[in-house]
């Protein structure tokens, strides 16, 4: 940085914050550092007591934050996404749409690693709301070796950091299950949690039926439930190892590819998951969906219904972070649960 003469800093760029104190009214910075220096600045800096300024003097092979951050944006900034402002070298990344963001883990270590600069995202597959921050970006020192910054690009030439998948609004059925439900024995209360947590992503129910322990008769409106039209069948209900729990079988029998039969999250270590060959997905739910606040289904329903296949594998990994806690204030998904690394 170089010390110029406050009238001749016009296009300068500060190198320092420059505060206003006014008595009982603001003690704050007016220009932040990294501002721009306009001719209409001139006054007030001098008013402040501003005769000399500090401001970046311009260098070969070197960059100023605000033209690194920008950088560092393009490297993490994909569709559905937009930049706020430059703001102390600092840029974050913002949602355009509600979806599912899902992070390049490895890229965004490599970047990190580099030194002088950062990236900090949300957690990926965590679900979002349009405007929601994705990410921050930012330079450490005030300026940085253009060479380093070229480095940030290679990386993530290929692909940016950040993928945001728009929620797609999907037609679901739900069959509920069990003879104490169907003779009406007890109150079907598995409904109204479904279509509640289906409409914290724009979908809703559009097939209902519930239906005794009888996996001929599951099955037969699994596929039927496929034909007219669902996108997605959720079955609840009857997904123990009791003798009259028979939705893994019929789910099994109506032709879809089970994912996998059980999972490493609490709640919900009895979830099934499987595909049709349509790629319609079949859910299995286990009771503790109708009673727990947070379970597996929260840490599945989000990719599902953002077009992100599910794998076994992704199932196993969910056992890193997969114990809720069960909090007497959910914060969920601010929270711990299912965001294991």
């Amino acid at each position: 940085m170089k010390l110029i003469k406050t009238q001749d800093a016009i296009g300068s760029v500060l190198c320092h914050d420059v505060t206003q104190i006014i008595k009982d009214v603001t003690k704050d910075a007016i220009f932040r550092k990294g501002h721009i220096v306009t001719e209409e600045d001139i006054p007030v800096l001098l008013s402040l007591g501003k005769d000399n300024l500090y401001v970046w003097e311009e260098q070969e092979g070197m960059l100023h934050e605000n033209e690194a951050a920008k950088i560092l944006y393009a490297a993490c900034a994909n569709e559905h996404m937009h930049p706020s402002g430059i703001k102390e070298g600092k840029i974050e990344v913002l949602a355009d749409c509600a979806g599912l963001l899902l992070v390049d883990i490895e890229k965004l270590r490599r970047i990190n690693s580099l030194g002088e600069m950062m990236i900090a995202t949300r957690h990926s597959h965590f679900p979002v709301r349009t405007g929601n921050k994705l990410a921050g970006t930012r330079i450490i020192p005030l300026v940085i070796e253009a060479e380093k910054m070229d480095a940030v690009t290679r990386i993530a030439a290929d692909e940016p950091i950040l993928t945001l998948k728009p929620f797609i609004p999907k037609r679901v059925a739900v069959i509920i299950t069990g003879n104490e439900v169907y003779y009406e024995r007890i109150e079907d209360t598995f409904t109204s949690v479904i279509t509640g947590k289906l409409a914290e992503y724009g979908s809703e129910m559009t097939q209902h039926e519930v239906l005794p322990d009888d996996h001929i008769q599951i099955t037969e409106r699994i596929r039927q439930a496929i034909t007219t039209g669902a996108e997605m069948v959720i079955c609840t209900g009857g997904m123990s190892v009791d003798p009259d729990d028979k939705t893994p079988l019929a789910i099994k029998n109506s032709g879809a590819d089970i994912i996998s039969y059980g999972s490493p999250v609490l709640p919900g270590a009895m979830f099934l998951l499987a595909y049709t060959n349509q790629n319609i997905p079949v859910l299995g739910l286990p009771a503790c969906v109708m009673y727990a606040k947070r379970t597996i289904f929260d840490l599945i329903l989000p990719r599902l219904l953002a077009d992100v296949p599910v794998t076994a594998a992704d199932l196993a990994g969910l056992g890193h972070g997969g114990l809720c806690l069960d909090c007497p204030v959910c914060t969920f998904p601010n929270c711990g649960f299912g965001k294991g690394v």
